[in-house]
């Protein structure tokens, strides 16, 4: 009896300087306590997992679209769709999942989008048309919902505030790693089977399950406040869904196509509705007041800008590499390596210095630098030197590492603890939301005015016959797309000077105010989910807000 009194005191101990809220049972032999000093850096081997398989997947699948099209016999808008479809279900229900997690635990939300994410694949791989493709995309989607939910939640409960921008740093290092490896694993796996495409995903998934379920602990503290808001989720579903469908069918189909028209006003009605609806909901899918903050607002619009001046880039040059160019599949994966090359090697630089220096002047020549590169993209051709393009996909990478890990890290880094779930949730939701429409609105534009047949070949990868003069459609439309990306990142340049200056943890060292102690301020003085202020926070909550 002795000697387990003894062993629970010493467990207490052990947890006392642990945030509130966490499990204070012993850890298992594999990973540590919540408490202890390396517990962050097991928490980011989970979450960087969860990064990589999402990374690494997405640029497989990509490699594999013309492939996909002649392998299904599919038409080029269901083609899109096997991606747009994917990307709707998470951005649309990321948020639920953030809730969710606040409500029962971010540890369960994580390990299980993982176990769903390596069944969808696994059924995805059985596919024998698009329209079934399509439903095991989706599923997929819900999967990585919780996944992208937690992940940067999880990171900001396990690191101190002035450590978060490394953390995102590496976490945005690992993306890139998946995203120079996925483009050539997908050729190298289209050359065996598309099948394996989806198929590869399954053991990475089941053993990010095992690793989450085995080191992850609990940090946060439930949310008081229940409730799910069904009617949002499902009013910015199909308002979101009318947006992306009316936009990249109007490109194929002509704007005046019926069901062009009735996408489009199906979301010009249910969009503005939804923000009502959110206004007014107890438990809202998306707590609008958490934009209240003028940095947390400006760092998430910046977010979103940033999905759409990106997102449809490798898109873009997989048809250029493969249709215009005639390359492999394999050739065009490894064609792709120097963008995410450029964010491998600024991410982590990145978060490093925003860290020792603030955020907002780095995320807004991140954006610049990006803006100019796809400005210089409109001068390639069907006969352009390989140097060319790869230079600028490298300047993009590059851009795109010095905005992601500082506005991230400046993002999370003003939200109170119990709130990081549905704020994770926020940020990909409109991250995501502006991937949608960036496919979405570069369909539009490359097809338009370009020869049905010339399409086909393109994005079938068979164009290798045609004539330079035959592809000038295609060409002249790409640069036209490119231009508006650039007009776009340009555009968040300027978003991401508007917001207010983010103090770096030197700074707030030299003025007596640690980082935590910030956050407590910040938590203090923020509304919680039913409108009504936080308490200030109590000594022993100082350790939660802390993590």
């Amino acid at each position: 009896m002795q000697t387990r009194e003894t062993s629970e005191e010493q467990a207490l101990s052990a947890s006392s300087t642990a945030p509130q809220g966490q499990d204070a049972r012993p850890a298992s032999r594999f990973g540590v306590e919540a408490g202890h000093a390396s517990y962050k850096w097991w928490a980011l081997s989970c979450t960087s997992l969860g990064m990589l398989l999402a990374a690494t997947n997405s640029g497989t699948l990509i490699i594999a679209l013309p492939d996909l099209e002649r392998s299904l016999h599919t038409s080029l808008l269901a083609l899109v769709w096997v991606i747009l479809a994917y990307l709707i279900a998470a951005t649309v229900l990321v948020l639920m999942a953030g809730r969710l997690s606040d409500l029962f635990g971010r540890k369960r939300a994580y390990v299980g989008g993982f176990l769903v994410f390596a069944f969808a694949s696994l059924g995805a791989g059985f596919s024998g048309d698009a329209t079934v493709l399509i439903l095991w995309r989706i599923l997929q989607g819900i999967g990585s919902a919780f996944l992208f939910a937690n992940a940067a939640a999880l990171v900001t409960d396990a690191f101190p505030k002035e450590e978060l921008g490394l953390a995102m740093g590496a976490n945005t290092m690992v993306a890139a790693i998946g995203l120079v490896l996925g483009p050539v694993l997908g050729g190298a796996l289209v050359a065996i089977s598309w099948h394996w495409v989806f198929w590869f995903n399954v053991p990475l998934a089941l053993g990010g399950a095992v690793w989450g379920a085995l080191i992850l602990r609990e940090l946060s503290k439930p949310d008081t406040v229940r409730g799910y808001d069904v009617l949002g989720t499902t009013t910015f579903v199909i308002g979101l869904t009318g947006l992306v469908y009316g936009v990249s069918r109007g490109g194929i189909s002509g704007w005046n196509d019926s069901l062009v028209i009735g996408g489009l006003v199906v979301a010009a009605v249910l969009l503005p509705l939804w923000v009502a609806i959110e206004r007014r909901s107890r438990a809202p899918m998306l707590d609008l007041d958490i934009f209240k903050d003028r940095l947390f607002a400006a760092a998430s619009a910046a977010s979103f800008i940033n999905g759409l001046a990106r997102f449809a880039l490798m898109f873009l040059f997989v048809f250029y590499y493969q249709g215009a160019q005639g390359n492999s599949p394999i050739q065009a994966g490894i064609k792709l390596i120097p963008l995410a090359l450029g964010m491998l090697v600024a991410s982590p630089i990145a978060g490093i210095y925003a860290d020792r220096h603030g955020s907002r002047a780095l995320a807004a020549i991140g954006m610049l630098v990006s803006a100019v590169a796809l400005a210089a993209m409109t001068t390639l051709d069907v006969h352009t030197a390989y140097w060319q393009s790869g230079l600028w996909l490298l300047v993009v990478g590059i851009g795109s590492g010095m905005f992601n890990s500082p506005n991230t890290a400046a993002m999370m880094g003003v939200v109170p603890a119990h709130r990081r779930g549905i704020a994770a949730g926020a940020r990909t939701l409109l991250q995501n939301t502006g991937a949608v429409l960036s496919i979405a609105f570069v369909l539009a534009i490359i097809t338009s005015a370009v020869p049905k047949s010339t399409l086909f070949a393109v994005f079938s990868g068979l164009a290798q016959g045609l004539s330079a003069e035959k592809l000038a459609p295609f060409i002249a439309n790409m640069h036209v797309a490119l231009w508006v990306l650039a007009g776009t990142s340009l555009i968040g340049t300027a978003v991401c000077l508007m917001r207010p200056r983010h103090e770096s943890a030197s700074e707030q060292a030299q003025r007596g105010v640690t980082p935590w102690e910030e956050a407590i301020v910040e938590e203090a003085m923020l509304p919680g989910l039913d409108g009504v202020p936080s308490p200030v926070a109590t000594p022993a909550d100082e350790l939660s807000v802390r993590s």
